[in-house]
């Protein structure tokens, strides 16, 4: 009687590569993300407004800077910049979520920008504690396009959010370790030389007793 022969079993072979559509896509939206933040935090470091005030001496330069303003286009930027780098770290619901997360970001960012660009309570607040009257407002306010700028980054940070919502299931995820169904895949180690004394430490490394093999 013959026993049968098991058949050799075959290991999964590496993933289909990435489709040209999907890589272009991820690295748009790298690049719009990373540069879209950027810009926000830049632009919320500058001046938005600029003015006098009278006081007796003459007349008293104001300046308020974006943060000054309003500090919810650069938050918003922070936030859509960790969930851009979220987006690998999760997958299926998890990672439409993430995107729709940065989109929302985006959105908010240019809507509070462009919100905040006649706001002139800042300077207002400023002329009233320099010149010592609650009445006094700034006055030759001019405003610069500097919120119009953080408006821009704010855009770049919606448009990859919906490049992630379009194409992000086709992105890669974070670690490569686990194949697509969620299973860890087997690492394979080379048996320990016991002659080798790098042998012996990366297996002490790996919490092995060497001396066992």
């Amino acid at each position: 009687m013959t026993s049968a022969v098991p058949s050799p079993r075959t290991e999964a072979g590496p993933a289909s590569p990435l489709p040209a559509a999907g890589r272009r896509s991820l690295a748009t939206a790298l690049l719009l993300g990373s540069a879209g933040a950027a810009v926000v935090l830049l632009a919320s470091r500058q001046g938005w407004a600029e003015g006098t005030a009278a006081v007796a001496g003459g007349r008293f330069p104001l300046t308020a800077k974006g943060s000054d303003v309003t500090g919810v286009p650069a938050a918003l930027a922070i936030v859509g910049l960790a969930a851009m780098v979220a987006v690998f770290a999760v997958r299926r619901a998890g990672r439409l979520l993430v995107a729709a997360l940065l989109a929302l970001s985006g959105a908010g960012t240019v809507l509070t920008a462009l919100l905040a660009h006649r706001d002139d309570s800042v300077l207002d607040g400023r002329a009233a504690q320099t010149t010592g009257n609650t009445a006094a407002t700034v006055e030759s306010l001019t405003h610069t396009p500097w919120p119009y700028v953080a408006a821009a980054g704010g855009l770049l940070l919606l448009i990859a959010g919906l490049l992630a919502l379009r194409y992000g299931s086709r992105w890669p995820g974070m670690s490569g370790r686990y194949e697509r169904d969620g299973a860890p895949r087997t690492r394979r180690t080379r048996p320990v030389d016991p002659d080798r004394p790098e042998d012996l430490w990366k297996a002490l490394d790996r919490g092995e007793d060497p001396t066992t093999t």
